[in-house]
């Protein structure tokens, strides 16, 4: 191929421009020319296409965020939408599409290759929702940023001998409460795939009572309830002193840590070579450490599965 594009797609994560400025730089070093499309699909649509040069990502593998930005784009989804994309990628003579973004973003990538336009994926979300891949991008920054929250709620909660719920991103997929609530030594982990009652919440609590605990952090994953409403019911129905936060999208900024720069700049190149070859309807992941990629159905059809023997080591540590 001798044209290429890359666009971002859905939440914004870190680690995005990394894979940005992978792209654009291997491209054009291996002789292609390469376009970033700002806005996502949505530009795709609205043709807002910008040549990319080797100066274009220079400073930009520390910055959070994406500099194509982002935007959710319902036209696309029609086949009016995802036509008229085609169109405008073909305008500009471009032959193959990287797309940087989560499960949603991938079925954009699927249905252009199905209309015989070579799309590569890139896992960018800080959920790390995704099966085939053990890691996304931004996962890694996500947590450190979570943790660094909960060493900071944790110095006051212990000075007040109170009880903090933290609460953070996931709707569907609780790693990020898992991971973070492990290695912040939370007392209680709550997850949408293992939901907790309020009575064993409670119970969990009263050991740390028993362990002479006069406070304690409970981590609660959004798509497993709100903060706000888990506080209201632990005062009613105990005499803890709790408080609550929602990070909210703090979590989502921030520069990159090492791990999600590597696998940015990891991603990106693969994503390329791939398109190279000619090769389309693929998505790149890394999987017992090593950057590989698979068939994009056979990715998005797989299931998440929540590590349960982690959950329980969790349960066991945090006494």
């Amino acid at each position: 191929m001798n044209k290429i594009a890359v666009l971002t797609s859905g939440g914004d994560a870190p680690g995005m421009n990394a894979a940005i400025r992978a792209v654009v730089r291997y491209g054009i070093g291996v002789g292609m020319e390469v376009f970033g499309v700002e806005r996502g699909f949505q530009g795709l649509i609205n043709d807002a296409f910008i040549p990319m040069t080797m100066r274009s990502v220079s400073d930009i593998i520390q910055r959070g965020g994406t500099i194509l930005k982002t935007a959710r784009c319902l036209e696309f989804k029609t086949e009016e939408g995802q036509q008229k994309a085609i169109e405008n990628l073909k305008k500009h003579g471009v032959e193959g599409l990287i797309v940087i973004g989560g499960d949603g973003s991938f079925m954009g990538a699927k249905a252009l290759t199905d209309r015989g336009f070579p799309s590569i994926g890139i896992p960018g979300t800080i959920d790390n929702d995704l099966a085939y891949t053990d890691f996304t991008l931004g996962f890694d920054t996500a947590c450190n940023t979570i943790l660094d929250a909960i060493n900071k709620i944790r110095d006051t909660m212990s000075s007040h001998e109170r009880v903090s719920i933290i609460e953070v991103m996931g709707r569907n997929c609780g790693d990020l409460a898992l991971y973070c609530g492990l290695c912040g030594g939370a007392e209680v982990i709550v997850v949408p795939e293992h939901p907790m009652s309020i009575d064993e919440i409670i119970k969990c609590l009263g050991c740390n009572g028993e362990n002479n605990k006069t406070s304690g952090i409970i981590v609660l994953a959004e798509g497993a309830g709100r903060a706000s409403e888990l506080k209201e019911e632990l005062l009613k129905r105990t005499d803890l002193a709790v408080k609550s936060t929602v990070l909210g999208y703090q979590q989502r900024g921030g520069s990159p840590s090492y791990r999600d720069r590597f696998l940015g700049t990891c991603f990106g190149v693969h994503a390329v070579k791939l398109l190279a070859m000619g090769v389309g309807n693929r998505i790149v992941g890394i999987k017992e450490n090593r950057i590989y990629d698979m068939d994009i159905i056979q990715g998005c059809a797989m299931k998440k599965k929540f590590d349960l023997d982690l959950y329980k080591m969790a349960q066991v540590v945090s006494r």
